[in-house]
């Protein structure tokens, strides 16, 4: 028999997860007992809720402190009545494979119906830096605020927790089983159950083609995250990729020093490998043939950044481009098409666009993936309407569908690549590039110029302060944008149309009269202080694109948002409230 010994704790009151998870300094999750803490809290939170899985997955980006974590997972579920452990190799399991795991991963009967996974996202990692875990359900999402809530009062209330401490350390760098009686923990290969899936989803040979081009060339960065061994398994083993033409895909305990975040601050050298300057726009001390196409992701390979030769692709462009082209993926296709799209609220409007030309449902949610999981779901879990096929994004670089419950940053760069194989079936003729692509979107749809500022670790007080300023604020107290009157100012609050819940104070949404915007969001992804994120968006007709770009004269994001970026910084007295002159990151 298994010895299972009952230790004494107490509770710490800072364990309320964020928009995904618990993230805290690696010393805070080093205070005695409290990763143990949360562990049993969410045993004991589920026990209330239909009951501890008895297969569950365990892995993580390879952040500092993932080895001692998952010690401490394997003996607290061994303790609590857990039969089966699924745990990755080194410990190594992307968030969006443990959600593939989840869905579809059999060993005989055998099914896992939750994961514990180790990941504090695109934030630093190191001694003094940053960790995470989070919990994530049956269906592959992350947990509803339900489990979630109830993990936080178990955290409040806990007084001990069951652990074996006897029980054999786990060799994780070897795929194999481990049996301990009645529990088994099984060491699987970090990447096998995903790459298989991605194969499934897309045309590899018909995205091989376009590799094989002489005039095509790829850059891939990991920023030294957990992507780095999905990268080479199938850019390089299955694609033909160079190992040249891959960076940072070395998974390291702090990510080489660097915040493992795909934007334009962070992902610098790609940035410059692909000819831009820090704020997306072209850098004309770059001459010579730069590569075609580049793509970074995350720590846990979950959000992704894609660049074209000296062009930036936001995010909120990408995922209205994958929803416009979806009939290029087999997936879609074979399953009649895509039927919805989905889009927290400050990603851009680009997607309703599409939606609106392509008679798709339309879906605007609050931040976090698991209100697209619950579209996903309506019909198979709730037994509502089904939304399925549907694709959907956010503007911090996070795309995804149906096919799992997480946001995917390696499957975005493969659906890029397949709308760039589709324009470039000819090899005869010049290559269809990234620029020309978004391009020729938005002369179909229209172009949201858009940006965001990021201002990190701010004072929480201050931040609250503001957020409450604004909030009294009239539509009369924000001056005309360009002869546009400001239409409302609200609190966003998101009706699930699914479940029938409520999510309240969701971002301020400054709106005037042709459809331009601003938003102010706290955001629940760091580890310390508060992110205020201030987004800006303003239209411009297909028409007006068009024209520009015949006559070479389109506006810059900084040029076509000056007004806007200006009313918005003098409404919200940001930096007055901050101390702040400028943002820590734009994007």
């Amino acid at each position: 028999m298994l010895t299972v010994t009952r230790v004494p704790t107490r509770p710490y009151t800072d364990q309320k997860t964020g928009t995904s998870g618990l993230r805290k300094k690696v010393k805070v999750f080093k205070q005695e007992n409290y990763l143990a803490n949360f562990v049993q809290s969410t045993f004991n939170a589920l026990k209330k809720n239909g009951g501890i899985p008895d297969t569950l997955v365990v892995g993580g980006d390879g952040r500092y402190f993932i080895s001692e974590a998952i010690d401490v997972i394997i003996k607290i579920a061994a303790a609590n009545g857990v039969s089966n452990l699924w745990v990755g190799k080194n410990g190594l399991l992307s968030t969006p494979a443990v959600s593939n795991i989840i869905r579809y991963r059999r060993e005989g009967t055998i099914k896992a119906k939750g994961a514990f996974i180790l990941t504090a996202s695109h934030n630093p990692g190191g001694p003094e830096e940053d960790f995470g875990i989070k919990y994530n359900t049956e269906n592959g999402g992350p947990a509803p605020e339900k489990i979630t809530s109830a993990i936080y009062e178990e955290t409040l209330n806990i007084d001990h927790f069951l652990t074996c401490p006897n029980l054999k350390a786990v060799d994780l760098t070897k795929k194999e089983n481990h049996v301990f009686e009645t529990f088994k923990v099984s060491v699987i290969n970090t990447t096998e159950d995903y790459v298989e899936s991605m194969k499934n989803i897309f045309d590899f040979d018909y995205i091989k083609r376009l590799l094989q081009r002489p005039d095509f060339q790829i850059r891939i960065d990991g920023l030294n995250g957990v992507s780095g061994p999905y990268a080479k398994d199938i850019f390089c083993s299955c694609l033909g990729v160079p190992e040249s033409c891959l960076t940072g895909v070395e998974v390291l305990p702090d990510f080489g020093g660097h915040h493992p975040d795909p934007n334009l601050t962070y992902a610098k050298k790609l940035v410059e490998a692909m000819g831009l300057n820090s704020d997306g726009t072209p850098n004309t001390n770059i001459v010579g043939k730069l590569p075609d196409f580049a793509a970074a992701f995350d720590g846990d390979a979950d959000r992704n950044m894609i660049l074209g030769e000296r062009f930036f692709v936001t995010p909120s462009d990408s995922v209205a481009i994958l929803a416009a082209n979806a009939d290029v993926v087999p997936f879609f296709t074979q399953r009649g098409g895509v039927r919805s799209v989905a889009r927290s609220m400050p990603t851009s409007g680009a997607l309703d666009r599409v939606a609106k030309a392509r008679n798709l449902n339309l879906f605007e949610v609050p931040t976090g993936w698991k209100y697209f999981g619950n579209l996903m779901d309506s019909r198979d879990v709730y037994g509502g309407e089904d939304y399925n096929p549907l694709i959907c994004g956010e503007e911090s670089f996070g795309t995804g569908s149906n096919h799992i419950r997480e946001k995917d940053g390696v499957w975005a760069a493969l659906f890029w690549l397949s709308i760039i194989a589709n324009r470039n079936t000819d090899v005869s003729k010049p290559l269809v590039t990234v620029r020309e692509i978004v391009e020729q979107h938005w002369m179909r749809y229209g172009r949201n110029y858009y940006c965001r500022y990021d201002y990190e670790n701010v004072l929480q007080e201050s931040a609250n302060n503001m957020m409450k300023a604004m909030e009294n604020l009239q539509p009369s107290d924000i001056p005309p944008l360009r002869g546009k009157k400001c239409l409302s100012i609200d609190n966003f609050e998101y009706h699930d149309p699914v479940d029938g819940s409520v999510s309240k104070n969701q971002g301020i949404r400054v709106v005037f009269e042709d459809g331009s915007r601003f938003v102010l969001r706290l955001s629940g992804t760091g580890s310390s202080g508060a992110t205020i994120r201030l987004y800006l968006e303003q239209y411009m007709e297909p028409h007006d694109v068009a024209q520009h770009l015949k006559e070479g004269t389109l506006p810059s994001v900084a040029a076509a948002l000056d007004a806007l970026i200006a009313i918005a910084l003098n409404s919200s007295q940001i930096s007055k409230f901050t101390g702040r002159e400028a943002p820590t990151v734009i994007t």
